[in-house]
Parts: C-alpha cells; sequence; structure tokens
C-alpha cells in the first residue's frame, strides 16, 4: 500500500460529505445554492468535495469560547444580507 501522502484526496459526493459534517444532503444543497458552504467541485455532472475543504469549512466558526472576537461565522443555508456579505 502507498504512503497516505502520494495518494490523491478522496472526493466525496454530496451524501457523503453530508454524513460527514452531520447535516442532512438538502442543507448542505442548500449551502451550495447560496455560496455558504464549502468549496466544491463539479466533474461531469457530479458535486464532489474534499475532506480538506470540508474541515477548511467548519474550522471558519472555530472559537475558544462563546465571547471570542476572532471567530469567523458560518452562516446558515440561506441567502446571506448586505452586511453579511460585507457590502455596506
Amino acid at each position: 500500500m502507498r504512503p497516505t501522502a502520494e495518494m490523491p484526496p478522496r472526493l466525496l459526493r454530496t451524501q457523503e460529505a453530508a454524513r460527514f459534517l452531520g447535516i442532512s444532503i438538502r442543507t448542505l444543497e442548500k449551502h451550495r445554492t447560496y455560496g455558504t458552504g464549502p468549496i466544491y467541485r463539479k466533474v461531469g455532472g457530479r458535486v464532489l468535495y474534499t475532506i480538506h475543504d470540508l474541515e477548511a469549512w467548519t474550522e471558519i466558526g472555530t472559537r475558544k469560547s462563546t465571547s471570542d472576537k476572532t471567530a469567523g461565522t458560518v452562516f446558515p443555508a440561506r441567502p446571506l444580507t448586505p452586511q453579511e456579505r460585507g457590502e455596506c
């Protein structure tokens, strides 16, 4: 077996990615529609995610406490307001 460092990243389809994240398939689809979700790839008619991109997306919301001012926000699966998009 080859070492992990030499293997290409495993690509997950929407169902597998949703299971990995612990969210529903529909929620992940909504995130994709609104642009609030993880980076994905489109290969033919398939939507694919790398584990690295899924983990990077969840890291945005990492915090040390409820008052952590440096933490980012993982937005809900809905259209963003102009303020959330940083337009104001």
